[in-house]
């Protein structure tokens, strides 16, 4: 490389970044690289064939040719090796030589090679490509402005053909140098930590924001702190029993008032059942058909799941779809062995040019048998929505997926809804919605550095159920029943039902009482007198424990404090007793500033080598079967912003295979764990028939899950 050409290197500690403004002509790149100079208190570099091209037309009337391109990119380089000398931190080169050269390919259909090559090795922080959605400015210098879409383009596919960090500029000054004022602060900031230019640009790309990276690389180094259990929920401390009389006459006060009200159904439903069918996964891996027999295996193995699987084959809902593919594809089947029908059986529930099940979401696979048809999740919801969550007429279901889903479910629900609707005689609203990528949470490996894929790039994990809170911020209902998608039962939905709008009464009434208060606070009607009052109803009915020093406040703060307490969003939560499933319970939890509260805790956010939390955690008698109404509305029917109630300090640090690799990645602060930590809580029992997940394939045996 010609020495003139050569960038100057920088030694030292201290790293000027240096940022390219880069586009096709009049696209506001000078105005922006002396905005974003003056701003930093630093150099730009102005663009040296300007006035170059200009003295040329003043003497002679000369127009820029093939000819001009190295004596700019000379008098390029020098402007900016002076400019970078002077700099203070920050460097913003109007121009470049990847403009130069670029435009010496559009314009004359060639680049001198030794151009061709210092425009590629010279180096930049991050290139600003400027859009073209500015006024064309005409000057001597300048035409052809009918294409630049053309020559943007061109510019644009030069950034992504020599793989340059570049992220594009685009409306008016004051909005593009607002823009690039805030990505050039989070770039500073991302070198900081270690990360390249090019890994910024990803994270940018992402819409990731570089703090809740900087806060998970944190947690990855230093842990998440535990939850501080205090004790247990039990009846009568923290769980409400209520009578089955009870019951009814909270379910019928529901449907007295539930036209005040617009009503939904959100169900998370973005899982794919790969966890299952995973002991089947393992047999087929496993399993030497021509050396040993299933029985022998499952001996073997002490696979009693598949033991189970077997003897119950033909209960399952689907086992007449797959026997009937299975005669197809052997014309010998029946003389195939017991042990061949089953192992081919599995095989092809599993495979992917045939059932594919385990690849799947759980919503859009056959859980039920009626006599007629067989019945996935995703109507079973549908049918049980109707029964609960609709008023006026009106029901409302949304369900959280993954995009590359949505099509199984639209089919299911296309092909159900209109019959649905003429026999409720009730309009059924469904909507979907993703989780938000920039909720991706950074992985890492085992020396907690950033974790790559194989092209060297950063790799992001889904950051768990707890990225639904987004999703659930964005429903315009006033009270939203939560359920999981594999907790649908094929008999007694009037009943399961019953128990749903019970809780959506209770929550009613709460919410008339807590709304009371609350309009009481705004409009000062407020007397001394009332306090003890309003106290009494935050410790009995909401179990909400009153700090000491609330009593030593004056009147003033102590409304203030009332008001802060009163004024979140609500959730009732069924709460079932705990027969051995896994999954978090109801537990008095104290957090770091001493405040008791309502949570819901899995067992990975207690220490478990601290002797008291561990006994505290196997005392719990309940357990949390997602089973929730929420109330996401304040007293002047305004939406409360749930991101404001998360505890942000809390997740799931968990251990991944990703590329054949262990990493460990962070799972954000679940749904209806630290997603909802700061709500106003209420926990009731219920009974077991409202609680029939399917975790594994062989749930589908239950009682609940079959024909009666």
């Amino acid at each position: 490389m010609e020495e003139n050409l050569r960038q100057l290197q920088q030694t030292g500690t201290i790293q000027i970044i240096k940022i390219a403004l880069f586009g096709p002509e009049s696209t506001g790149k000078t105005t922006l690289a002396k905005q974003l100079a003056e701003y930093y208190k630093t150099e730009w570099v102005p663009e040296f064939a300007r006035d170059y091209l200009q003295e040329k037309w003043d003497k002679n009337q000369d127009i820029c040719n093939v000819e001009d391109m190295l004596p700019i990119a000379y008098g390029q380089t020098k402007l900016e090796n002076e400019r970078l000398l002077s700099a203070n931190e920050y460097l913003f080169c109007d121009t470049n030589l990847m403009v130069t050269k670029v435009f010496s390919e559009v314009y004359y259909d060639y680049c001198d090679p030794l151009l061709d090559q210092v425009a590629l090795a010279h180096e930049y922080d991050l290139f600003f490509l400027t859009d073209i959605d500015v006024p064309w400015e005409k000057d001597d210098l300048r035409d052809s402005p009918e294409e630049r879409e053309s020559v943007f383009a061109v510019f644009k596919q030069s950034l992504i053909d020599n793989k340059k960090p570049f992220i594009t500029l685009s409306g008016d000054k004051d909005l593009r140098l607002n823009k690039a004022i805030s990505i050039i602060d989070d770039l500073t900031e991302a070198r900081k930590m270690g990360f390249s230019s090019v890994d910024f640009v990803q994270i940018y790309e992402n819409e990731i924001p570089l703090e809740n990276i900087k806060k998970q690389l944190s947690f990855f180094r230093n842990g998440i702190a535990k939850s501080n259990l205090v004790g247990p929920a039990t009846l009568l401390n923290g769980i409400l029993k209520v009578s089955e009389s009870d019951f009814q006459e909270k379910a019928t006060f529901f449907d007295e008032n539930k036209s005040n009200f617009k009503l939904e159904k959100f169900v998370p439903a973005s899982g794919a059942a790969s966890r299952m069918f995973k002991f089947l996964i393992a047999f087929l891996n496993d399993f030497d058909i021509e050396n040993e027999s299933i029985n022998a295996y499952i001996n073997k193995k002490k696979d009693t799941e598949l033991s189970i699987f077997i003897v119950g084959l033909e209960k399952f809902p689907f086992f007449k779809a797959i026997d009937k593919k299975l005669r197809k594809e052997f014309s010998d089947f029946e003389s195939l062995d017991k042990d061949s029908k089953n192992y081919y059986f599995i095989a092809l529930l599993l495979a992917k040019e045939f059932f594919d099940f385990a690849n799947k979401p759980k919503g859009v696979l056959p859980f039920h048998k009626y006599q007629k048809r067989i019945v996935t999740p995703v109507e079973e919801h549908l049918h049980e929505c109707i029964y609960y969550a609709s008023s006026n007429n009106i029901s409302n279901m949304h369900f959280t997926m993954s995009e590359a889903h949505l099509g199984q479910f639209e089919t299911i629900i296309n092909a159900i809804k209109s019959e649905a609707e003429r026999k409720s005689e009730t309009t059924i609203n469904v909507s979907y919605s993703y989780q938000n990528k920039n909720t991706d949470t950074i992985a890492v490996d085992f020396e907690n550095n950033p974790f790559r894929d194989e092209n060297g790039r950063l790799f992001f994990r889904p950051g768990g159920h707890g990225a639904l809170i987004g999703n659930l911020n964005q429903l315009d209902a006033d009270i939203v029943f939560i359920k999981n998608i594999d907790n649908v039962i094929q008999n007694n939905i009037e009943k399961t039902a019953r128990y749903k709008k019970a809780l959506a009464g209770i929550l009613i009434e709460l919410q008339e009482q807590i709304f009371k208060y609350l309009h009481a606070i705004d409009t000062k009607e407020i007397q001394e007198e009332s306090i003890d009052e309003i106290l009494l109803f935050l410790e009995e009915k909401l179990n909400i424990r009153i700090p000491y020093d609330f009593y030593k406040l004056s009147f003033e703060n102590k409304i203030i404090e009332i008001k802060s307490l009163l004024n979140k969003p609500i959730r009732v939560c069924g709460m079932v007793k705990n027969e051995g499933e896994a999954g978090g319970g109801p537990f008095w939890v104290k957090d770091n500033e001493g405040t008791i509260s309502l949570q819901i805790v899995e067992s990975s956010q207690v220490d478990l080598s601290d002797e008291n939390q561990k006994n505290i955690l196997n005392a719990s008698t309940y357990f949390n079967p997602v089973d929730l109404v929420c109330g996401i509305k304040n007293h002047k029917k305004e939406k409360f912003n749930l991101t404001q109630f998360i505890d942000h300090n809390s997740g799931f640090i968990v251990e991944k295979t990703t590329f054949g690799r262990a990493v460990k990645s962070y799972e954000l602060p679940g749904l209806w764990n630290g997603g909802m930590a700061n709500w106003i809580t209420i926990f009731v029992q219920v009974p077991l028939i409202t609680f029939n997940p399917v975790k594994s394939v062989n749930d589908l045996l239950k009682s609940a899950h079959q024909p009666q």
